[in-house]
C-alpha cells in the first residue's frame, strides 16, 4: 500500500482526532503544521511543497499545507475534506481550550479565516471547494469516532488497503 491522505479541516472538527486513528490503524505517520515547519527549520529542504512532495513517496497522511493541490496529480494520493456545524465546532473548542462561547467564536472565525487566506495564496483556489476533494466527511452527522471507521471500510472495498 503507498496510499498517501491528505486531509484539509475547518478548526474544531475532530480531523485530527480522526488522522491519529487511521494512523494507528494503517501505520502510516500524520505530518501536521508543526512537524513540516520544524522540518523546514532542521533540514535543507527548498521549500514546503518540496518537503510534502518527499513525505509524500511514502504511505502518510498529511494534514492541511495545500498537500491536496501539492499532490493532485499522484494516483495513489486520497483527499479528504473534514466539515462540521459551526456551533458544534465552537464547543469543540470551549471544552477542548477551556474557553467562552465568545472567544471560542472569535478563535474559530480567525482560524477559518488563516486557513481560507493561506489555501488561496499558495493555490488560487476556494479552500473547501468539494471539487477538490474525493470525499467530504461531516463530524457533526457521521461522528468523529466513525469517520476513521468509514474510511478504512472504503479502502478496503476499493482494495487500497
Amino acid at each position: 500500500m503507498n496510499l498517501v491522505i491528505t486531509m484539509s479541516r475547518r478548526f474544531g472538527t475532530g480531523a485530527s482526532r480522526i488522522a491519529e486513528e487511521l494512523s494507528r490503524r494503517l501505520g502510516v505517520p500524520v505530518y501536521d503544521r508543526a512537524y513540516i515547519e520544524h522540518e523546514l527549520e532542521c533540514e535543507s529542504y527548498g521549500d514546503e511543497t518540496e518537503l510534502i512532495k518527499k513525505l509524500a513517496a511514502q504511505p502518510c497522511i498529511i494534514l492541511g499545507r495545500c498537500a491536496s493541490e501539492i499532490l493532485k496529480d499522484k494516483p495513489n494520493v486520497f483527499n479528504i475534506y473534514v466539515c462540521a456545524d459551526k456551533e458544534e465546532r465552537i464547543l469543540r473548542i470551549m471544552r477542548k481550550e477551556a474557553l467562552s462561547f465568545k472567544d471560542a467564536k472569535a478563535m474559530l472565525e480567525q482560524n477559518d479565516r488563516e486557513r481560507s487566506d493561506y489555501y488561496y495564496r499558495h493555490t488560487g483556489k476556494v479552500w473547501g471547494d468539494v471539487n477538490n476533494y474525493h470525499m467530504i466527511l461531516d463530524t457533526s452527522q457521521l461522528g468523529i469516532e466513525n469517520c476513521a471507521d468509514i474510511l478504512i471500510k472504503y479502502f478496503e472495498r476499493i482494495e487500497i488497503i
